[in-house]
């Protein structure tokens, strides 16, 4: 038996081998450069390095120079045309990859200037296509079927619609919307990406499968259904922004096998053929990963827990499934020789049933609703914090703190005003701020483009949202023990010495935390909460007790104030607020627990008017940073810190875990001069190796201050305990050593200048580690590593007292 696809000219066995190996290469470089590339953002981003913009062009081309010139002489040089269809089939859905992967140049953080693009490009691609197929339609004298002009859905259309409906659940059960204007052009990118597989895969296309007269089903399943699946791998490959193609790689080349059943049956009935049976099932596979999921949330940021990345595995795995299902059923019952094709009315029937179906798994079991992103308008004008009483102690504090809240109030009042009146006019929903003079709003590009033209108005940043999951994510626990006396990282700083030989613990200061929240009922943390109505703030879920579901900021906060040795100043006070949710955040939840962090309210209150500077917390630990993909960029958090220091509130900040690369200490608020920023040191006094280095933007030097961050033993939620690592765990100590400070010496509350002077002077060195001299040189000397050295409470407790 010779190996032929078709009826038409033999192929060799040489070219069958060939196009085996030349379909397997495909698949192997797609895969390895779709998942290389995501790979490649992701460690950029863990990193906070620049994104690479030209990244995803060059890997573009690149995937079309590996699989083009395989594909290329398969297209011109067999005699048999199903070999040459396959080979032009290829090569199209190779360029079609390599110009759809030009688009990631887009930053994922304008998604909906992205999926735009997307739609116009495959719309075009797809004529261009259409034009081609035209061109060549004579050139292997191969027959076309006729197809039918019925305006009325055909059998294949509503079997397509089934089947796109049937792959859709997935991704509508586990997954959620974005903004309405990004839910429409995903709709309108997947229907151009479906419209431009329907013009590779065309009747000419299949046609090269049938087997000869009569028609040879199996054939074209098999044969056919192979062949279209590598090219549905190359399209879907350049479907959506870096992490949102993944799924298609997988879900989306079993449903060339569906494809080519529909096709045989279409061949055999010609009644039943439709237009655009190909088109629907394509952009309703393409669909689900493009709409209900952010491109920006697939991300190792979160693949620690049963986050969006765990949900995206679990909805491509059932893709898969049903995917294969589909293949298998349709194969059987479409293809068969005997197979008659079921009735319009039953076909139309079947897809009404999945169509609601689809609809009440959405409002029953999915997450509905809209979920975009909102905007974060910062104004122009910014309140003059200048010549305030210089007062120290907590008197003087209490004073100043009242000062720059009644400014900034007025500031954001006034300037404010009109931009307010014309949002509640237009109906978008607006959240105002005064800490910094800013606007959170709801909507798109379009409304951005507004809000940057008017005059008051600075620049406008996206304000990053996560979507919702479809169950939330496990609390975090700790499963070490309890300890028997202080941690290492308390007496490498002398901590315990402060509390047994000089009798201080911190007692009569609060420090406040910003994070992702605290298990108020801890056994460490339970007795030393501030209390009151004004303690506690969760912007995220409305929570009125402390809560802490991810243990990052239950584990910060018992570093800094913990009783039972892991605290630094077990006699502090805390108070605390949610400004992460699933440990990310954007511009707004931060500003929303540094503004309650200068003037706490009450559950319910309104931060403009039931403000209370008087009980603002002494120091605020910020075991956090805004990155770009957050929504922040350099200067956004900038007027805060400003007032926060010219409140007389101490801003401690974690440098980062970037390192060892230099210039790391990028996101705010850790780059700002007024902020304390702490890098982190192990067990042997050593930098840790992920501790960011310096410069910071501008050359600011950074870090300030060292302090332990690798193994350090916490409290976390539930009552347990366990070993962290990062300048996270290092900073919270620092500002429990200044809450010591403090302590001891009330008058110096709020005297900033002389209290970062102190801890500088009384910090003791730490070596840089084995390549010390080279890392040094490289971030511009010892300052950008280490800053003053490892913090010494007990020095800088002594130098308090005097």
């Amino acid at each position: 038996m010779r190996a032929d696809y078709s009826s038409g000219s033999a192929s060799s066995p040489g070219a069958v081998v060939a196009t085996v190996l030349i379909g397997c290469w495909a698949v192997g470089v797609t895969v390895v450069s779709q998942t290389g590339g995501w790979a490649v953002d992701e460690v950029l981003l863990i990193t906070a390095l620049d994104r690479l913009a030209l990244l995803w062009p060059l890997v573009s081309l690149f995937t079309v120079v590996a699989i083009g010139t395989a594909a290329l002489p398969l297209a011109l040089v067999p005699r048999s045309p199903s070999i040459r269809g396959t080979g032009r089939a290829w090569l199209a859905g190779a360029l079609a990859l390599g110009v759809l992967g030009l688009l990631r140049a887009i930053p994922p953080v304008h998604h909906e200037a992205y999926l735009a693009a997307l739609a116009v490009t495959a719309t075009l691609l797809a004529l261009v296509a259409r034009w081609v197929s035209g061109r060549l339609a004579g050139a292997d004298r191969w027959p076309t079927p006729a197809q039918p002009r019925a305006l009325r859905p055909s059998v294949a259309t509503w079997l397509a619609l089934a089947a796109g409906l049937a792959l859709l659940v997935p991704w509508v059960w586990l997954g959620a919307l974005g903004g309405l204007l990004e839910t429409v052009l995903a709709g309108l990118a997947a229907a151009a990406v479906g419209a431009l597989a329907a013009a590779v895969l065309d009747a000419r296309f299949w046609g090269h499968f049938t087997g000869g007269q009569p028609p040879r089903p199996a054939r074209l399943v098999l044969l056919g259904g192979l062949v279209a699946g590598v090219v549905l791998l190359l399209v879907g490959a350049g479907t959506g922004q870096s992490g949102a193609q993944l799924p298609l790689l997988v879900a989306l080349p079993p449903v060339g096998f569906a494809l080519a059943a529909l096709h045989a049956l279409t061949r055999r009935h010609p009644r039943t053929a439709g237009r655009t049976s190909t088109a629907w099932l394509v952009g309703l596979t393409v669909f689900g990963p493009l709409a209900f999921t952010d491109p920006e949330e697939i991300s190792l940021l979160l693949a620690s827990t049963r986050d969006v990345p765990f949900w995206v595995a679990v909805a491509t795995g059932a893709g898969l499934v049903v995917a294969l299902v589909l293949a298998i059923a349709y194969g059987l019952l479409l293809a068969r020789p005997a197979a008659r094709p079921p009735r319009p009315a039953l076909a139309g029937l079947t897809t009404l049933v999945l169509l609601v179906a689809v609809g009440a798994i959405g409002v029953g079991a999915g997450q509905p609703g809209l979920h975009g992103e909102r905007l974060f308008v910062l104004l122009r004008e910014q309140a003059d914090l200048a010549d305030l009483p210089a007062g120290t102690g907590k008197a003087g504090r209490d004073a100043r703190a009242e000062q720059v809240y009644r400014r900034l109030v007025a500031t954001a009042e006034r300037t404010q005003a009109e931009l307010r009146r014309d949002l509640r006019r237009l109906r978008l929903d607006h959240r105002p701020y005064y800490l910094v003079n800013a606007i959170e709003v709801d909507g798109g590009p379009a409304v951005r483009a507004w809000l940057s033209g008017r005059p008051e108005v600075a620049r406008v940043l996206i304000s990053q949202r996560l979507r919702p999951l479809p169950a939330p994510a496990a609390p975090a626990v700790g499963d070490a023990p309890a300890p028997d006396g202080p941690p290492w990282n308390i007496t490498m700083i002398g901590a315990d010495r402060v509390w047994s030989e000089l009798g201080v613990t911190g007692a009569g200061v609060t420090v406040g935390s910003s994070d992702s929240g605290v298990d108020g009922r801890h056994p460490t943390l339970v007795e030393n909460f501030r209390g009151g109505d004004d303690s506690w703030f969760d912007p995220w879920n409305g929570t009125r007790t402390p809560t802490d579901r991810s243990g990052h900021g239950t584990h910060t906060v018992g570093s800094a104030v913990g009783r039972g040795g892991i605290g630094v100043a077990p006699g502090a006070n805390w108070v605390g607020c949610v400004n992460l949710d699933r440990n990310l955040g954007n511009p707004a939840s931060y500003l929303d627990c540094l503004q309650f962090m200068l003037a706490p309210f009450p559950p319910g209150g309104d931060p403009f008017t039931d403000g209370r500077p008087a009980r603002a917390p002494e120091i605020l630990t910020n075991s956090w940073g805004c990155p770009p993909i957050e929504g922040c960029d350099p200067g956004a958090l900038r007027p805060a810190t400003d007032a926060l220091e010219a409140a007389g509130i101490l801003v401690v900040a974690a440098a980062g875990n970037s390192g060892p690369l230099c210039d790391s200490v990028q996101d705010p608020p850790a780059p700002y001069p007024d902020v304390l920023t702490v890098g982190a040191v192990d067990r042997r006094r050593q930098v840790a190796a992920f501790s960011s280095r310096g410069p910071a933007p501008g050359g600011v030097a950074k870090p300030d201050l060292m302090a332990p961050g690798a193994d350090v033993l916490s409290a976390m939620p539930g009552g347990g305990y366990a070993t962290l690592d990062g300048t996270s765990m290092a900073t919270p100590q620092v500002a429990g050593v200044v809450a010591l400070m403090w302590s001891a010496d009330p008058e110096l509350i709020g005297d900033l200048d002389r209290t970062r002077q102190l801890l500088r002077d009384t910090a003791t060195a730490v070596p840089t580690g084995t390549d010390s001299a080279e890392r040094t040189d490289a971030c511009g000397g010892t300052r950008n590593v280490i800053g003053a050295g490892l913090v010494d409470a007990y020095a800088a407790v002594r130098a308090a007292r005097g």
